[in-house]
């Protein structure tokens, strides 16, 4: 069918019929499309929206544009989680090992960061020698032989999306919920998992700020991935604050081995790391219920069978054999490690989230353009939590910064995102709501 006639069709408002979605998608990956014909229908489907037939029959054409992985041959369920993206979420790097230490298997492919949030795979290049993109073959050793691996996605996953997500970007079409689920779920798809668990974050530090657009997409995501044939299941997380008490790269994967060895673990992020683990496991069928799955989870990070795990992926993929033992040893360190002082007695009473993210990104962790290179050094630590009483002088958390005038601009920018109240705010729930099928 012509391009023109697809577009025109969606522009009046009727809903596409498989055939010329696949037609759409098969253009994408095969150049047959012009740019303004790809963003002329992404308009259109952002300004009409889309059924969920059509979300689920753009998301199995974008997963069916490149390779399926097939792990038929694995003894276990397969099984994975995708985050919306937060400020602090360094959550899959020990949801993957624990969730593995109880018999699952967790072929993780993560994102890089995406505007003010951090991403699973710069984090995961703080590790030296860590290959975050293997070859297949050492990909599905490494998944069969430890039981998880995070990686980022490879040139043949889901490749008709890759474009189609850079027309959207440039064109004022990011934020629709049928496409940001077509996005997503596709490249899940692509992963040939069994289950599914998805995240979506909620609050100032979230793409979808608002309770109402987290519901939103939570419920289409778990209605698309559903229809497409995968089971699946959503949490709405609450991301006003950071959710580990360190946001960076680095500082990040330093935060994660103290979790799982038990050196330190941050309450709330304890909590929706724990709540993941147990619908992951929940979803594979390896617990009968949510009591269970739980305390299986606590013992595979109790016990340490999770940070052996974690060690051993890091291992197979070409970083240290140490490295759990001497991560401190291993991560690059910024020269320049300042405090945040408090500038008054009180209780931490609110926390612009968003402005934290974006100080990392100004410290050089982030990018401000696709091809920028990341400092996987700086960022904060010991960043203080909503509730917490203060005194005058007491560090509202910690800048690692590579100079003086770099600290002095991160430390501005962090005393701007704390609010200090004079009476202790209500504490606030990590877990928000949870979104399956029949919710």
């Amino acid at each position: 069918m012509l391009p023109q006639e697809i577009i025109r069709r969606k522009r009046d408002g009727q809903p596409l019929s498989e055939a010329e979605i696949a037609d759409f998608v098969d253009g994408l990956a095969h150049g047959t499309w012009s740019e303004g014909q790809i963003a002329a229908l992404a308009m259109a489907m952002f300004l009409n929206g889309m059924t969920a037939g059509e979300g689920a029959a753009l998301t199995r054409a974008m997963r069916d544009s490149g390779k399926v992985l097939d792990w038929s041959d694995l003894p276990g369920p397969v099984t994975d989680k995708h985050s919306t993206g937060g400020v602090g979420d360094n959550v899959s790097l020990m949801l993957a090992p624990i969730v593995a230490a109880c018999g699952a298997f967790v072929p993780m492919i993560s994102g890089r960061g995406l505007g003010h949030t951090g991403g699973t795979l710069d984090k995961m290049d703080s590790i030296p020698g860590y290959t975050s993109q293997p070859d297949d073959r050492l990909f599905a050793r490494t998944v069969r032989e430890v039981g998880c691996a995070i990686i980022g996605q490879t040139a043949d996953l889901a490749p008709a999306d890759k474009r189609f997500y850079a027309v959207r970007d440039v064109t004022g079409t990011v934020e629709s919920v049928p496409l940001i689920t077509a996005s997503i779920l596709s490249k899940k798809l692509a992963a040939g998992l069994s289950s599914l668990v998805l995240d979506v974050k909620s609050g100032n530090g979230a793409f979808m700020a608002s309770g109402r657009d987290a519901r939103s997409l939570a419920t289409n995501l778990v209605t698309v991935a559903r229809s497409a044939g995968l089971p699946a299941t959503a949490l709405i997380t609450d991301m006003n604050e950071p959710l580990a008490s360190a946001c960076g790269n680095a500082v990040e994967v330093l935060n994660a081995v103290d979790f799982l060895t038990g050196r330190r673990r941050d309450r709330r992020l304890e909590e929706v790391t724990l709540a993941l683990a147990a619908e992951m496991l929940l979803a594979s069928r390896i617990a009968g219920s949510p009591r269970e799955a739980l305390d299986r989870a606590g013992e595979a990070l109790g016990s340490g069978r999770a940070a052996e795990l974690f060690g051993r992926m890091v291992s197979a993929l070409g970083g240290p054999a140490d490295f759990v033992e001497n991560a401190r040893k291993h991560l690059s360190a910024a020269e320049t490690i300042v405090p945040v002082e408090a500038p008054r007695d009180g209780f931490v009473g609110s926390i612009e989230t968003r402005a934290l993210g974006v100080a990392v990104i100004e410290l050089g962790g982030g990018r401000r353009k696709p091809e920028d290179a990341i400092d996987h050094a700086v960022g904060l630590t010991g960043c203080l939590s909503i509730g917490t009483e203060l005194r005058r002088g007491q560090p509202l958390a910690m800048v690692h910064a590579r100079s003086e005038s770099d600290a002095r601009q991160a430390i501005a920018a962090v005393i701007a995102a704390y609010r200090i109240a004079d009476e202790k705010p209500r504490a606030r729930k990590s877990i928000l709501r949870r979104v399956a099928g029949d919710t």
